[in-house]
């Protein structure tokens, strides 16, 4: 790794950008074109969440508190614990410890700096793991092999099976840097009572890790108070994704990603819940005016992500689609599967969704477990891709449920299970009428597939399918 890379921690680099971001809404419209001068390779970013006032401040303040969390929690007696953005985090808070989800800081670095995450992407390679996994974790995992961290306590997984090249990142993780391990597995059925069974008696097995590794016991009150807040948030969620029917959108095409990045920052958590009453409340008023969210008010095309987004410096991803007027309606990543949430609605299966139960310890695992078993990819990515409950029958039900006019494929090389399939999945989506384009990028390092390549061919799909 380069010298002047190992000057300075991940996370506390993070923090540092993310605190003072919060702050530039305060500044005059001549005070922030002047400090924009010295951001010159992610001036767009901070200038678009500043202008959308309160919502871009909640966000730089999540952000910047979910670091500081990560930075502070040894001198406030916390444990921390590395995980995925495929673990719900409420489970974590609940037990009082604080996570460190790989991907999250990976995003964070990717969007920012113009660089991205190469020195930590090529870290781990040095180290001894493979560059054919998934970049999403190797992207800030480089940070912690090369002890730019805070230390970490201990280490929780759950994606084998759903995705081996993740659940490889973190047992390789917990090999190199030593530490307690603990992974949950996923069975590739849903909805039956031996799946259910499974996964009480697995994420049963998980909180007793985490009491041995904090030195205390899971506190009911608590875990009753953090499932109270997810059903909160999950009604918000529910709330934004039925606005997002509309035509056009009132949401913003950016507000897609703050929804999910909220709920992987703070699950269960009122700064969670704060977050999403602010973006929910700016896509209520544009609704009531009838207005769309794109920034250039005209909504051309309505696209689907099935997958993830593509997460090149400064935000140009979502630049790109408010230039073209194409409105985002989210993807695998911020989708709610809360009973009363639009898509198990709409799907009428409610084996496929989650309730909350508070009423006693044994109920409130058993919906900790139901939540797990509905996180990205964890959900869609456990079986064969056109199996009742997985990605094909949620994709087609979300583009008939929100009338889309196409489809889009973002990933990155290491995801394996989705590339054996997605030709197939293309293929199945547009005999059901929707176009369907497969983005050959790497959603987290552009040195796979320049920005510039990406966007033309995105582009050029648009032009020709006349869907602009």
């Amino acid at each position: 790794m380069r010298k002047e890379i190992m000057e300075y921690d991940l996370d506390w680099t993070l923090w540092s950008m993310m605190s003072n971001a919060s702050k530039l809404s305060n500044s005059t419209d001549k005070e922030l074109a002047y400090l924009l001068k010295y951001m010159p390779t992610f001036s767009e970013l901070p200038a678009l969440f500043s202008a959308f006032g309160e919502a871009g401040t909640t966000f730089f303040e999540m952000a910047g508190t979910y670091l500081n969390n990560i930075l502070t929690a040894r001198e406030r007696g916390k444990k921390t614990a590395i995980t995925t953005f495929c673990l719900s985090p409420a489970i974590l808070y609940a037990m009082d410890v604080v996570p460190v989800t790989l991907e999250l800081l990976t995003v964070m670095a990717t969007v920012m700096w113009e660089r991205g995450t190469a020195d930590y992407l090529d870290f781990c390679i040095e180290a001894g793991f493979t560059e054919t996994s998934c970049s999403s974790q190797r992207g800030s995992l480089g940070a912690y092999l090369a002890g730019l961290g805070v230390d970490i306590d201990f280490i929780v997984n759950d994606s084998p099976g759903v995705c081996d090249t993740n659940a490889n990142a973190f047992a390789f993780t917990a090999a190199y840097l030593d530490k307690p391990f603990f992974q949950l597995n996923m069975p590739s059925d849903l909805t039956s009572k031996r799946a259910t069974d499974y996964h009480r008696k697995d994420f049963k097995a998980m909180i007793n890790f985490i009491e041995d590794q904090t030195g205390t016991k899971l506190d009911q009150d608590k875990l009753r108070e953090i499932l109270e807040e997810v059903k909160i948030q999950e009604e918000l969620i529910g709330e934004i994704e039925e606005l997002q029917m509309l035509t056009p959108n009132p949401s913003p095409v950016e507000f897609s990603f703050l929804v999910y990045s909220t709920r992987f920052l703070f699950s269960g958590s009122k700064e969670g819940t704060k977050g999403l009453r602010v973006l929910l409340e700016q896509i209520r008023e544009n609704a009531a005016k009838g207005i769309s969210g794109l920034s250039g008010g005209v909504e051309k095309s309505r696209a689907l992500f099935c997958y993830i987004d593509h997460y090149t410096t400064d935000m140009r991803f979502w630049k790109m689609l408010n230039k073209n007027g194409v409105t985002h309606l989210g993807n695998i990543l911020g989708r709610s599967w809360y009973e009363d949430s639009p898509l198990p609605q709409h799907q009428g299966n409610k084996d496929e969704s989650f309730s909350i139960d508070t009423s006693n310890m044994e109920a409130m695992i058993d919906t900790m477990g139901a939540i797990n078993a509905r996180m990205p990819m964890i959900k869609s990515i456990r079986g064969p891709y056109d199996n009742p409950h997985m990605w094909l029958d949620d994709n087609l039900a979300l583009a008939k449920m929100y009338n889309v006019d196409f489809i889009v494929y973002s990933g990155t090389p290491g995801c394996r299970n989705t590339w054996g399939m997605v030709k197939l999945f293309a293929r199945d989506t547009e005999k059901q009428g929707y176009p369907t384009h497969l983005m050959y990028s790497d959603a987290f390092d552009d040195r796979v597939e320049s920005w510039e390549t990406t966007q033309s061919r995105f582009e050029e799909f648009l032009q020709v399918r006349r869907l602009v």
